[in-house]
């Protein structure tokens, strides 16, 4: 805490320009609630992160809505679970938050499990591991004994891609 001496009456005045700095380090990893958390999403994990964005970090912050789905298999499924898929995605230096679809997965982009996404698949509830990974501007995700299945994040412009191993690419417009 900062204490004033005698005399210095100008300590409160270079404190009201002072903001705390708060790093990735600071914030606990979150996890999706058991049976996930519901019809409205919860209050970003990351919120009040100020730490820069790591070099080779996409800037993918905002809300994301699908515009467009390109199942691999050429035709969609009836219905289409992705068509009204809706993302926050949140970063502080090499962390990366999604939060959609009942799941939050807190990561850090080191290349470890211990600090990837330990936590449970949106499809079907079951506990997942992955490695996570910014490569060449690219938010890479690796299902831990899923060789060869990668899913993917990166800008092409305003739009941010989405590639979900072999099965689908959709293409996600920024709402906020």
């Amino acid at each position: 805490m900062l204490r004033s001496r005698p005399g210095d009456a100008s300590l409160e005045s270079r404190r009201v320009g002072m903001v705390a700095r708060v790093n990735a380090d600071d914030i606990a990893v979150a996890h999706t609630p058991a049976g996930g958390y519901g019809a409205v999403m919860p209050q970003p994990v990351l919120a009040g992160c100020n730490e820069p964005l790591v070099a080779g970090a996409p800037d993918m912050r905002g809300m994301w809505r699908v515009s467009s789905v390109e199942w691999s298999s050429g035709h969609a499924p009836h219905p289409d679970p992705i068509a009204d898929h809706v993302e926050r995605i949140e970063q502080c230096a090499d962390r990366v938050c999604i939060t959609s679809s009942g799941i939050i997965h807190d990561m850090r982009a080191d290349g470890t499990v211990d600090n990837g996404v330990n936590d449970v698949a949106a499809a079907n509830g079951q506990p997942i591991s992955v490695v996570c990974t910014f490569e060449d501007g690219v938010h890479m995700l690796r299902p831990v004994g899923m060789p060869g299945i990668e899913v993917t994040r990166r800008l092409e412009g305003d739009t941010l891609v989405w590639t979900y191993g072999p099965m689908f690419t959709a293409r996600l417009e920024r709402i906020a």
